[in-house]
């Protein structure tokens, strides 16, 4: 483990920063010789699949979020697949969801959102998102919701959360599912209470552009122990069984089940009781996850930083910009910084960021825009609630430049020059 830890300073120590030549991306992994060892040390334990490091990472996660249970998988898409399929399980009763049904969420925002609700026969209802917190319009959710409304399913926008204490007083008043993405917001908090825990389940990414990584990766959390056991029976297989890997009959009764149409006794380990995948991670990438855990609350808090740097930054540039605001009554965990380039100012969107890629200072839109407008949305059923007009801005006008903990203070001021020099040139002087 000393050769690890000189080999991770010898190749992956972080470099200092030159405004010369050094790009400032958007995001990307941030690791120290610590992940690096306890990524070897699960290697040489060879598990893996889900194993010890998997355990202690869930439960490590569900206590950093105020959760009682949570599960990985490997992705934060995954996560949401499967938490809104544990909405359709037959585990729930009266209350699980059936094809047909419409699902509210917002319009801008990025497709793994929504396309659960497509894959399962329900009906997308897409609503418009407020500027400059991006995120969904809690009265137009008001508006849209109709008898067939069965759930609301939304992510918080970049790390700031939306306004989920009005979302769950509506959902819990219409007798909704409130399920919160919060792929881009680990760690954000309203009232001191984690995103995600006002719904019935949060869901979290561990793409290395996220707020932690273990490369592929993510996560969902709830506190029903009933969705818990549905999310679980989705992401393995579909299997009734609940045994941990490597474990049999948990249940004392493997060969004493009835189940379905099967003769009596059939093993439980190979029986279905729902339409499952099989999307668990790595032991290896569950160490990691640990590993990062350690570093969470400094990369927030340097997320935190870089934001306040960047808004403090650019705010002499207003005429320019809209500038995001965190929304009220909320501790945001920043994943991005939003800017949107005013009607009338001397350059379009499209401007700026080729002059800024130019320039090594990478850039993301607001991922799909208004999905409603994207090619794969043709044909498809959805129903849009009111105007779609702060979508359609963010689509043509809107973009984010980096603040993940990667990126010094050097390099935020290396951005910021960069920014008010193009503006500067174009405003004429």
């Amino acid at each position: 483990m000393d050769l690890v830890g000189e080999y991770y300073d010898l190749v992956h120590a972080p470099k200092p920063f030159d405004a010369a030549r050094s790009p400032a991306p958007v995001n990307g992994r941030v690791f120290d010789a610590s992940d690096v060892r306890t990524l070897v040390d699960s290697s040489l334990q060879f598990w893996l699949t889900t194993g010890p490091f998997n355990d202690q990472f869930q439960q490590r996660l569900a206590a950093r979020v105020g959760a009682r249970y949570a599960l990985t998988a490997n992705s934060g898409s995954s996560a949401n697949l499967l938490a809104f399929s544990a909405l359709t399980s037959p585990l729930l009763g009266e209350r699980k969801i059936e094809p047909g049904a419409e699902v509210i969420t917002a319009a801008a925002g990025f497709p793994t959102t929504v396309n659960p609700v497509l894959m399962a026969g329900m009906t997308p209802v897409f609503v418009d998102i407020d500027i400059p917190s991006y995120n969904i319009n809690v009265d137009a959710v008001a508006e849209a919701i109709t008898p067939q409304t069965k759930a609301i399913m939304v992510a918080h926008t970049l790390g700031n959360p939306f306004d989920a204490v009005r979302l769950a007083a509506l959902a819990e008043a219409h007798d909704l599912w409130l399920v919160e993405d919060c792929c881009d917001a680990l760690g954000a908090t309203i009232g001191g209470r984690h995103v995600g825990t006002f719904g019935e389940i949060g869901t979290l990414s561990f793409y290395p552009a996220h707020h932690i990584t273990m490369g592929e990766g993510g996560a969902m959390f709830t506190s029903n122990p009933v969705l818990r056991r549905a999310m679980e029976a989705f992401r393995d297989w579909g299997r009734d069984c609940y045994c941990e890997t490597g474990q049999d009959n948990t249940c004392g009764r493997r060969f004493d089940w009835t189940l379905g149409d099967l003769p009596k006794g059939y093993d439980h380990k190979f029986t279905y009781s729902h339409l499952g995948y099989n999307l668990k991670i790595t032991d290896m990438q569950a160490a990691v996850g640990l590993s990062q855990m350690d570093h969470l609350e400094d990369f927030i808090a340097a997320r935190r930083r870089n934001f306040g740097l960047l808004k403090d930054g650019l705010a002499d540039l207003e005429e320019f910009f809209i500038l995001p605001e965190a929304s009220a009554g909320t501790e945001p965990s920043w994943f991005g910084f939003l800017l949107t380039v005013r009607e009338g100012a001397p350059f379009t969107r499209d401007d700026i960021i080729r002059h800024l890629n130019q320039q090594r200072i990478g850039t993301r839109l607001l991922f799909g825009g208004n999905l409603t407008r994207q090619p794969y949305m043709k044909g498809r059923p959805f129903r849009v609630h009111g105007a779609l007009d702060n979508s359609d801005r963010v689509m043509r006008q809107s973009f984010w430049i980096g603040l993940y903990p990667g990126l010094s203070p050097e390099a935020i001021a290396y951005m910021l020059a960069v920014i008010h020099d193009f503006c500067t040139a174009r405003r004429g002087g």
